[in-house]
C-alpha cells in the first residue's frame, strides 16, 4: 500500500495509559482527579490574589500570575484525558484532535521555562540592584516579557505540531502514553524523523538550556551578593526571597532531567517496569508539578499568606473592592538591601 493511503488510513489513535495495569487504574483516576482540584483550586486562588491586591503588583507576581495561568491551560489540556484513559480501557482520540492536545501541552511547557528565567533575573536585580530595580523591571518591560514567552511558545509549538502531524503513519496508531506526547507520536511515524529531532533539539536548547543557563548565571551573582552580607539574619531575609522560586525551579527541570536524561535498560525482563516507571513519571511532571507551585509559593511567602487570609474574610474582602489600595512601600517587594 502507498504511503499516502496508508497515511489517509489513520485516522484517530489509540492511547493506552495503565491499561497493562487495570489494579492501578481506579487509585490514580482519584489520585489524578483530586490533585487536578488542588491545581484549578490553588492556582485560581493564587490569580485572584495577585489582582485584587495592589501590594502583590509587582513583577515578581506578575510572572507568578502568568505561570499559573500556564499550569491551569497545560493541565487543561491534558488531565481529563488522562483521567477518560483510567476510564475507558485503550482509548482512542480522533488525529485532528491529537494535534491539538499536543499543540497546547507543548506550548504550555514551552512557554513556562521562560518565565522562570525572567523570574530568577527580577531576584538578581532586586538583591544585587536594588536601587536599579524600579527603572529595570518597570511595567513597560516586564509586560512584553511575558508576552513574548507566550508568543514564542506557541510558535515552537506550531513547528514540532507541524512537523510531526505531516508524518506519515503505517497502520500503527496506538500511542503508549496517556496523551498525544510529541516523543510517542514520533515513535509511530514510518518515514524518517531526522529533521523532527533536529528541530527538537534545538527547541530544547532554546527552551529548556538558555533558560537553564540564565538561571545558573542570576543566582551565583544572587549567592555572591548574599555572601557578602555580614550579618546572619541578612543573608537569611535576602536568600528567603529567593527561596520560592529556586524550590519551583529544581522540582521542575529535576523532574524534566529525570524523565528524558535517565538511563534506559536493554533488559528486556525490566522493560514493563520501565515503562511503568516512565509513564509515572510523566505524571509526575504533568500534575504533580502544577500542584506544588502555588502550594511553595503560597506557604514561603509571607505577602501570599496575608493576602489569602484577608481574602476568606468577607470584612476585608468587601474592603478591598470597595477602596483603592496603595503599594506599602516604595522598595520593590522581595528587595533587600544588602
Amino acid at each position: 500500500m502507498e504511503s499516502t493511503n496508508q497515511t489517509a488510513s489513520v485516522t484517530e489513535f489509540i492511547l493506552l495509559g495503565l491499561s497493562a495495569h487495570p489494579r492501578l487504574e481506579k487509585t490514580f483516576f482519584v489520585l489524578i482527579l483530586l490533585m487536578y482540584l488542588v491545581i484549578l483550586l490553588g492556582n485560581g486562588v493564587l490569580i485572584l490574589v495577585t489582582i485584587l491586591d495592589s501590594r502583590l503588583h509587582k513583577p515578581m507576581y506578575f510572572f507568578l500570575r502568568n505561570l499559573s495561568f500556564l499550569d491551569i491551560f497545560y493541565t487543561a489540556s491534558s488531565v481529563p484525558l488522562i483521567l477518560d484513559s483510567f476510564l475507558t480501557p485503550r482509548k482512542t482520540i480522533p488525529f485532528s484532535a491529537c494535534a491539538v492536545q499536543m499543540f497546547l501541552s507543548f506550548a504550555m511547557g514551552a512557554t513556562e521555562c521562560v518565565p522562570l528565567g525572567v523570574m530568577a533575573f527580577d531576584r538578581y536585580m532586586a538583591i544585587c540592584n536594588p536601587l536599579r530595580y524600579p527603572v529595570v523591571m518597570s511595567k513597560a518591560a516586564y509586560v512584553p516579557m511575558a508576552t513574548s514567552s507566550w508568543e514564542a511558545g506557541s510558535a515552537a509549538s506550531m513547528v514540532q505540531t507541524s512537523l510531526a502531524m505531516r508524518l506519515p503513519f503505517c497502520g500503527d496508531n496506538v500511542i503508549n502514553h496517556f496523551t498525544c506526547e510529541i516523543l510517542a507520536i514520533l515513535k509511530l511515524a514510518c518515514a524518517d524523523i531526522s529533521n523532527d529531532v533536529i528541530s527538537m533539539g534545538v527547541t530544547n536548547v532554546i527552551f529548556l538550556g538558555v533558560p537553564v543557563l540564565f538561571i545558573f548565571v542570576s543566582y551565583i551573582f544572587i549567592l555572591t551578593t548574599i555572601l557578602r552580607i555580614p550579618s546572619a539574619e541578612g543573608k537569611k531575609k535576602a536568600f528567603s526571597t529567593c527561596s520560592a522560586h529556586l524550590t519551583v525551579v529544581v522540582i521542575f527541570y529535576g523532574t524534566i532531567l529525570f524523565m528524558y536524561g535517565k538511563p534506559k535498560s536493554k533488559d528486556p525482563r525490566w522493560a514493563d517496569k520501565q515503562d511503568l516507571a516512565d509513564k509515572l513519571t510523566s505524571l509526575f511532571y504533568g500534575v504533580v508539578t502544577p500542584m506544588f507551585n502555588p502550594i511553595i509559593y503560597s506557604l514561603r511567602n509571607k505577602d501570599v499568606k496575608a493576602t489569602v487570609r484577608n481574602l476568606v474574610s468577607r470584612k476585608h474582602f468587601t474592603q478591598w473592592c470597595l477602596e483603592d489600595r496603595c503599594p506599602w512601600s516604595s522598595v520593590p517587594l522581595g528587595c533587600f538591601h544588602p
